[in-house]
């Protein structure tokens, strides 16, 4: 029976071309539009560590001494607040992550220096955070104790540097600091950089940044304390520094922490140990809030920094809106199509045909309208994502149509089809036999 309602929507398509193309058209171009953004928008909101996110937790203290009035701590906190939550190990794992620019060589080859971002962390990172190795592996929490001379590079700086080659055991020299390799990373892309994420709320839906390469140096944090001394950015400070850069000591917020908390009764005793050192720090006069602590997971902490931009959410709801525009117009034109044709719906009622099969012939042309609607609707991603491609922004090289995007997009454009049919297809399936038997 399918096969008959098929082979009626293909002969009615092909005796009207003029109007079939139109409907293929405002489908294919809505379906375009809207699986272009819509691609963007889950390349941007998805979650960058599935299965993993709801384990890891930033941890905040309202360090500010001063008695200001504000609902939230700062996004970072002080040297001594971070450096003694991560010293008390009430993590499973934890990492004090800080970025700041460096000055780097590689004696052994004749490339010029580079002047490259630096992360500066303690060895669970690389656990926490799943990051893939290519050549070594990450140095030990001994290292951290230790203060080792040692790094890891990225994959684009080892096929920068060394043409691609085994590079553990070289050396690098960090300003005036040698340092060896002691892993290099497979190619890694964290989708957003969520690990060193401030002040995202603050920056009017601009976030474009957050989407950028990983550094592709990475020194341990009590090592790169010695080695960039001076060269660290303060986030905020409540008094001026005595010598900018120097932080270890100064009245300033600059150093995250990510703790791992494996159980939810782990997350709950960790809030309460927050809590508790906050308590402690304000009979020591430090901090003017002790009940002002957060403990977000991952996904809660990019949904408070507001990390998808602005202009991509505006996007996908024109898009949308676009789409919704072309389905009222395909509902005309198929409205239009079906109640022309009622002389030949008239003949075929009183031949015998039931009103349920005049609407699921209707209904299984609309659809053959969105399958080919769909095609065309592909090829307009493509080439909408082409063009994204080739913007101006850090996102841009991350961006393609993978399989589920791909498979959505038919779905889209036959349900979209099916939804602008149904009310015409109902139309056509009331037409009164007798009366257009009459005109004829």
């Amino acid at each position: 029976m399918f096969a008959y309602y098929l082979d009626l929507a293909l002969r009615s398509l092909k005796r009207n071309k003029v109007l079939t193309a139109l409907m293929v058209l405002a489908i294919a171009v809505g379906i375009g539009a809207s699986m272009t953004t819509l691609t963007v928008m889950q390349l941007l909101s998805g979650d960058p560590l599935p299965g993993r996110s709801d384990k890891l937790f930033y941890a905040q203290v309202d360090d500010n001494p001063l008695p200001e009035k504000h609902n939230e701590p700062m996004d970072v906190m002080t040297y001594q607040s971070a450096m003694d939550l991560w010293s008390a190990h009430q993590a499973d794992r934890q990492a004090i992550i800080v970025d700041s620019p460096v000055k780097l060589r590689a004696p052994d080859t004749t490339l010029p220096p580079l002047m490259l971002p630096m992360l500066s962390t303690t060895a669970d990172f690389f656990a926490m955070f799943d990051v893939p190795f290519r050549y070594g592996g990450p140095w030990r929490a001994e290292d951290d104790a230790a203060r080792a001379r040692v790094a890891i590079i990225s994959a684009d700086l080892n096929d920068k540097l060394f043409g691609g080659a085994n590079s553990v055991g070289r050396t690098l020299r960090l300003r005036d600091t040698d340092v060896r390799i002691v892993g290099v990373l497979a190619p890694w892309r964290p989708s957003p950089r969520f690990y060193n994420i401030a002040g995202g709320r603050f920056s009017g839906g601009k976030t474009a940044d957050y989407y950028g390469k990983p550094q592709d140096l990475l020194t341990p944090f009590s090592s790169a304390l010695e080695i960039n001394d001076g060269n660290f950015y303060q986030y905020s400070c409540w008094k001026l520094p005595p010598s900018p850069g120097h932080l270890q000591n100064a009245p300033c917020v600059w150093l995250a922490l990510w703790v791992q908390l494996d159980s939810p009764a782990k997350a709950a005793a960790y809030k309460r140990f927050l809590d508790g050192y906050a308590a402690q720090q304000k009979t020591l006069g430090r901090v003017a809030r002790p009940e002002n602590t957060r403990l977000r997971n991952l996904v809660q902490w990019l949904d408070y920094q507001g990390v998808v931009p602005s202009d991509v959410r505006l996007q996908a709801w024109l898009a949308f809106g676009f789409l919704a525009i072309c389905l009222f117009n395909t509902i005309g034109l198929l409205l239009a199509k079906f109640l022309r044709r009622g002389g030949e719906i008239g003949v075929r009622r009183a031949l015998g045909a039931s009103r349920g099969a005049i609407f699921c012939q209707c209904l299984v042309e609309a659809g053959m309208i969105g399958l080919i609607g769909g095609l065309g609707g592909l090829l307009l991603t493509l080439l909408g994502l082409s063009l994204v491609r080739r913007q101006p922004v850090a996102f841009a090289d991350m961006v393609h149509l993978d399989a589920r995007m791909f498979a959505l997009t038919f779905v889209l454009a036959i349900a979209t089809s099916l939804l602008a049919g149904f009310v015409p297809a109902l139309r056509a399936s009331r037409v009164t036999p007798g009366l257009q038997l009459k005109t004829l």
